[in-house]
């Protein structure tokens, strides 16, 4: 005996929308070389046409690629009017990762471990371009108020490619040399260093020491030039500030802590300076790290690691200077 399949009242079809359509047609485009960064779209009439949808589809696959950074739209019948396909992704890596974070909250410990993959690479890379392999064996200097044998926790494992393929953590913006190819310059770290400087001015409330912090590791990821580390970090940016902040209730000193955090920050650039990457990486895991087991944000019922980040909190922002020149 069988027993017919069913429809199911309101079960959504599997065909995609029209508009996804639109965006199917696009994305083969650009896959296959037809559509490069600086074309045009076709009109929006011969879009549908081609492709048998309604014009407001067209208008809506449109605006679901502007959001995403992937075109420029412009009204008129000049040369620059339609929507041209534009090269700039970060934007919309950070903002759809800003979005999952609002949306769904990630666990904590996850948060923590990309930390340590991304940022282990940034401050390698970022140490390797500030001298020649024989500096970077030269020894650097440690404040000894600064520990150095933070333990990672067990619930935050390193992967092995991950400590030795170093990476970036950071905060502002560095442009991106002709032809569109990325590297890491060695006065890349003044605006660092400047967000270091605003984080020692007396009087700094907690939010505002933790938004610095998370602008600090920004800055150091685009520091390094790779767009792709950047736009990651940049995107969890509110999650990592976010899980900072609660954190903070779990401390037995806050003034004691802050206090080490800046001189682990100011040790982390040092190690970058004097060109030593293995001493950057262990620097930055260990900072990571050590604020993670320090706070004990997974002890939480259940499984370890489950907490999930906390809505972002909106702090006042903290104008930026000048970078020297």
């Amino acid at each position: 005996m069988t027993v017919d399949a069913v429809p199911v009242p309101g079960a959504l079809p599997d065909e995609p929308r029209a508009w996804e359509l639109v965006l199917e047609s696009i994305e083969r485009d650009l896959l296959s070389g037809r559509l490069r960064p600086g074309d045009r779209l076709a009109p929006e009439r011969a879009l549908a046409a081609s492709l048998g949808v309604g014009r407001s589809s067209v208008r809506e696959a449109i605006r679901v690629l502007e959001v995403l950074g992937l075109v420029r739209t412009a009204t008129g019948s000049g040369p620059t009017s339609g929507a041209i396909i534009v090269a700039l992704p970060g934007g919309g890596m950070s903002a759809l990762m800003r979005l999952q974070v609002a949306a769904r909250g990630f666990p904590v410990a996850d948060v923590v471990k990309t930390r340590l993959v991304l940022e282990a690479a940034v401050v390698t890379e970022l140490a390797e371009a500030h001298g020649s392999p024989a500096r970077a064996s030269t020894s650097v200097p440690v404040p000894t108020s600064v520990p150095t044998s933070v333990p990672v926790p067990m619930s935050v494992p390193v992967p092995a490619a991950a400590a030795a393929a170093a990476a970036t953590d950071a905060g502002t913006t560095v442009p991106t040399p002709a032809g569109g190819q990325t590297g890491v310059g060695t006065g890349s770290l003044a605006r660092a260093e400047q967000l270091l400087d605003a984080m020692d001015a007396p009087g700094r409330t907690e939010a505002e020491f933790l938004a610095l912090d998370a602008q600090f590791h920004l800055a150091l990821a685009e520091a390094s030039g790779n767009q792709v580390i950047t736009a990651t970090m940049a995107g969890l940016r509110s999650a990592i500030e976010a899980y900072a902040r609660a954190g903070v209730a779990r401390l037995g000193s806050w003034a004691e802590t802050s206090a080490r955090l800046r001189l682990e920050h100011r040790e982390i650039v040092a190690c970058i300076r004097a060109a030593d990457p293995a001493a950057a990486r262990r620097a930055v895991q260990s900072h990571i790290a050590g604020y993670y087991a320090e706070t004990r944000l997974t002890e939480t019922p259940g499984d370890a690691g489950s907490a999930e980040i906390p809505p972002a909190v909106p702090t006042r922002p903290v104008p930026s200077r000048p970078e020297p020149t």
